[in-house]
Order: structure tokens, then C-alpha cells, then sequence
């Protein structure tokens, strides 16, 4: 299984950050500013140059940096190592954000992070801890399932074209 480390930056309201609810329940490590990931970890990083895609299935746990989407891009420049990966293109459930694309909680991150890499039962427990959560695979369900049945990072491209097609348009 995944593991799953969690860096707050404290920019959001607490009572609604997806993040210290998984570090609470004990699903996710809190790491500090300091922290520098390895190789074998997976940076979620919006900013990315390089899309999650199934051969990333060698990870060994995952980073979700929980901040703010207006200071993210501040954020997300900062030396922290590991592989950094953008996630493919998917509609948030979350309340604040509810079916904007790509505007996801740190736990919809993580889940999508779980499904793409074929941990799909951990990532229903995970997004099982909102009442909002499972609405996420509802909402989500074909995609997600195509770019975890891609081979490889130019099929999640793909299959991202085809189900957002209005986000690529030029």
C-alpha cells in the first residue's frame, strides 16, 4: 500500500482541511517544511511537467502539499525532491470546489493518487472518511478508470483529451 505523507502550509480554514483529518485518523503522516523527499516518492505538484500515469506504480508513498489554490503556485516551486506529477484532469466533490476541474481536496488528490496506481479499495476508504466522498468516484468513474488502464503517460494524455475535451481546445 501507499504511503502517504501530508505537509500543511496552514493556509486554508482548519476546519475544512482534508489533510489534518487524515493525520488525525492516522492515514497520513504529517511531514514539516523541511522535509525532502526521495526518489520513490511522489510529489503532487499541480505545476508539474509530467503526468501521474500507471508506471508510476513503483512509488513508494505520496506527498500532498495542503495549501491554498490562490498562494499554490508559490508553493509548489519550492525544493521539497521526490518525482513531482500533476494529476490528469478530474472534477472535485468537495463542497468549496464542487465539479470544478482539478480544484481538489488533499484527500480527493491522494485517492485520485490511489486509484490511477490500482490501489482502488484504498481509495474508497480514503475518500469513505467525508459524507461527500464517495460522490468523488461517481462523478469520476470513467476517467478514472481510463487513465488507470493506461500504459503509459501519453495514454492518461489522451484519455484526458477525450473526457475534457473543452480544457484543451485552443
Amino acid at each position: 500500500m501507499l504511503g502517504v505523507f501530508a505537509l500543511e502550509m496552514g493556509q486554508d480554514d482548519p476546519t475544512k482541511c482534508t489533510a489534518r483529518k487524515m493525520i488525525n485518523m492516522d492515514l497520513a503522516r504529517g511531514v514539516g517544511r523541511k522535509f525532502h523527499a526521495s526518489d520513490t516518492v511522489i510529489v503532487l505538484n499541480p505545476y508539474a511537467h509530467r503526468v501521474l500515469a500507471p508506471p508510476d506504480r513503483g512509488a513508494k508513498a505520496v506527498l500532498v502539499v495542503d495549501c491554498s489554490w490562490n498562494q499554490a503556485q508559490e508553493v509548489f516551486f519550492r525544493k521539497v525532491g521526490g518525482k513531482h506529477r500533476r494529476l490528469p484532469v478530474l472534477l472535485a466533490a468537495n463542497p468549496t470546489n464542487y465539479s470544478r476541474a482539478g480544484m481538489l481536496s488533499s484527500l480527493e488528490a491522494v485517492a485520485s493518487t490511489m486509484y490511477v496506481l490500482d490501489e482502488t479499495e484504498e481509495a474508497a476508504e480514503y475518500l469513505n472518511i467525508y459524507k461527500w466522498g464517495p460522490n468523488f468516484l461517481t462523478l469520476n468513474q470513467e476517467p478514472l478508470d481510463a487513465y488507470r488502464k493506461s500504459r503509459t503517460e501519453g495514454g492518461v494524455l489522451q484519455a484526458e483529451r477525450e473526457y475534457f475535451p473543452h480544457l484543451f481546445e485552443q
